[in-house]
């Protein structure tokens, strides 16, 4: 495994379990092409590892992920044509599928901010677990597109995925647990000692064990339209940014910068958010 030839990744070693840091803290840990390239060798790498039983991926930092990285400074200088763009978030939504396939525990360990593209890299694990003041949430539906992945429903039911995925609104971690994003909550000082105690307790398990009961689990999604609804997700997500209304934020960040775009995007939400 390459643990030296990351830029973007800190990888650390506690037996059977790999904890995986997102190392972008400067940009919020932000997924940026050479990130998400990254991750994907990662991936590969360990899939096929007999001594990785668990997996932890958290950021480092103030923030677990802020989402996409918008402003990329490894991204194609022209703007993307609508092919381009369904073509690049196929090639993302990939990513995520082979990490939520891999055969063994995967944990999202969520402290800050889990925003946008971040909270489908964190559903994509088999288990969240988040610090009670995280702040977790998809504020781009405000301005610029739908989850590409939408593996919301499945943890959060109908009502609470309307309810987020039409306001842009976030939870605190505490929240998260209470509505089924997540699994536990524990104090921020508190998140390391617990999440890698409880990856070490299921990596005691065999891997092929841990591989035949987690690929059920996963079976039973799929039949339930996983795949499906993806697909569909990632078609309406094209179609949701070329919508009317979107090119105002998209002027406004050309013109004043992202810092500006951003708090003229969110500032009707101001006053209620994240629930608590």
């Amino acid at each position: 495994m390459k643990a030296e030839g990351y830029e973007h990744l800190v990888l650390e070693r506690f037996g059977p379990v790999l904890r995986v840091t997102l190392n972008r803290p400067e940009r919020r840990n932000a997924l940026s092409v050479a990130l998400m390239e990254e991750l994907l060798d990662l991936i590969e790498t360990v899939e096929t590892d007999a001594e990785t039983r668990a997996l932890i991926l958290r950021g480092a930092g103030k923030g677990f992920c802020s989402g996409y990285d918008i402003a990329d400074p490894g991204a194609a200088e022209e703007p993307p044509s609508t092919i381009q763009k369904a073509q690049q978030l196929r090639w993302d939504s990939r990513i995520f599928d082979r990490l939520w396939r891999l055969p063994f525990l995967t944990v999202a360990q969520v402290h800050g901010a889990c925003l946008a593209a971040g909270t489908d890299l964190a559903l994509h694990c088999d288990l969240v677990i988040c610090a009670e003041d995280a702040r977790i949430g998809y504020p781009a539906v405000r301005s610029m597109g739908a989850p590409s992945t939408h593996m919301w429903l499945y943890h959060l039911g109908p009502q609470w995925t309307k309810r987020l995925l039409m306001s842009g609104d976030s939870l605190t971690g505490t929240k998260a647990v209470e509505v089924g994003f997540a699994l536990e909550a524990v104090p921020a000082a508190d998140l390391d000692e617990h999440v890698l105690a409880q990856a070490s307790r299921i990596a005691t398990i065999p891997r092929d064990l841990l591989s035949v009961n987690k690929q059920v689990v996963n079976r039973g999604m799929d039949l339930m339209g996983r795949t499906l609804l993806q697909e569909t997700a990632l078609m309406q997500d094209i179609f949701a940014r070329q919508a009317s209304g979107t090119e105002g934020f998209a002027e406004t960040a050309m013109r004043d910068g992202l810092k500006q775009a951003f708090a003229e995007r969110d500032a009707p939400f101001a006053g209620g958010d994240p629930i608590e």
